[in-house]
């Protein structure tokens, strides 16, 4: 029998995926936003597929912003930005 793995929703893309599949981007306790690689990090989390179309979706829909109930930063997206274009050259 083959164990069911809880499947996650991309807030750009809308797609599922499984946990190792896509990107972890936590809203800690304190209220910090950042992206959570180990997916450990307590606190809100939304997933965003490794693909920079997804987060150009997420960032025109405003998925981040809705799903960690905060506002996004024009600077974290940029933060973002530079994460999927290391995870792309690894």
């Amino acid at each position: 029998m083959d164990k069911k793995r809880p499947e996650r929703t991309c807030v750009g893309c809308r797609q599922t995926g499984t946990k190792k599949e896509l990107i972890r981007v936590v809203k800690t306790p304190d209220g910090n936003v950042t992206v959570d690689r180990n997916n450990k990090t307590s606190g809100r989390g939304a997933y965003l597929c490794m693909d920079p179309e997804c987060l150009k979706k997420a960032r025109k829909n405003k998925g981040l912003e809705r799903s960690l109930k905060c506002q996004i930063t024009p600077e974290l997206y940029d933060m973002l930005e530079g994460v999927f274009q290391n995870a792309g050259t690894e």
